[in-house]
């Protein structure tokens, strides 16, 4: 159900562990008429840049059988001054900022989304996927946890926390909170300190709980320096979850055979244990040096 009692159908082009459920939302096709619901309104909504041919199709397939279909999503660039809980993402996820100030060359959301803004009302939630909520206001930042705080749930912040903005406040802040699931990123060779100084004032946290995005494959990376960041990850006692960077208009080629292996391998945990033979220790440093001057040594 929209805003104002108007009747939405949600189509969406795939099924991913994101899309909603219920008698409104549909993947793919519009059903036979028996199972074709009254509505006002068909919402085709495109997350990804490699469904869009997709959803063209089935915004003429959908608009047979309804006078008022609409299409956008994040691939077309839809704006986002608003989150309704439940409309195009499941229900328990939320969104309380749109887009970010940095401007990171491989990352497409300040391109689309613009610099950082705060959304009103803050909508309830138990999974935290802003791109960047650390750059939003103190104020802000409080009325989230406050937020949090009062989730029935455990917490997971699937969007990230910026390990350049984890200071004391925010800390204590999440310390008040049952965190299930808490990422960070290491996207770069630069990012490791920050992201030490970050993993060492989150410590508090199970190792578990924290899990390190790293980006892999962009800028000429090869497969052995991306091993290297994703070893030195390791050294610190907490567990990465490589990401191979596919630039836009790329996505449904398959990554080369070399960077595909090392993804596996260093995204399952099952994987990563049986190549260690043991988990990271948590404040473990010795492995990050050596790793880190290999890298130093390959890079100069």
């Amino acid at each position: 159900m929209g805003g104002r009692g108007i009747v939405i159908l949600r189509v969406f082009p795939s099924r991913t562990n994101m899309t909603p459920a219920g008698p409104l939302a549909f993947v793919g096709d519009p059903p036979f008429a028996p199972f074709r619901p009254p509505a006002d309104e068909v919402h085709v909504s495109v997350a990804f840049t490699w469904d869009v041919e997709e959803g063209e199709r089935l915004a003429e397939a959908w608009g047979q059988f309804y006078p008022v279909v609409k299409l956008g999503g994040p691939a077309f660039g839809s704006p986002t001054d608003e989150f309704v809980s439940g409309r195009y993402i499941q229900s328990g996820v939320t969104f309380t900022t749109r887009g970010c100030n940095n401007t990171c060359p491989w990352c497409l959301v300040w391109s689309r989304e613009g610099r950082l803004t705060e959304l009103v009302p803050i909508v309830p939630g138990h999974n935290v996927e802003d791109n960047n909520l650390l750059q939003a206001s103190r104020g802000h930042l409080d009325r989230v946890f406050d937020m949090l705080r009062c989730q029935p749930q455990q917490i997971t912040f699937a969007g990230g926390l910026d390990v350049n903005l984890i200071d004391d406040g925010v800390v204590e802040r999440l310390k008040e909170l049952r965190i299930r699931r808490l990422f960070v990123s290491a996207d770069t060779l630069d990012s490791l300190g920050p992201l030490r100084a970050a993993l060492e004032k989150l410590a508090f946290l199970s190792y578990e709980t924290v899990r390190v995005y790293v980006l892999v494959g962009y800028g000429g990376e090869t497969v052995d320096e991306a091993r290297a960041r994703l070893e030195a990850v390791w050294g610190m006692g907490r567990m990465p979850f490589a990401q191979y960077y596919r630039p836009p208009g790329t996505m449904k080629r398959a990554p080369p055979k070399e960077w595909t292996r090392l993804v596996k391998a260093w995204s399952r945990p099952a994987i990563m244990k049986a190549i260690h033979r043991e988990r990271p220790v948590v404040g473990q440093c010795g492995t990050e040096t050596e790793t880190l001057q290999s890298i130093l040594r390959q890079k100069h």
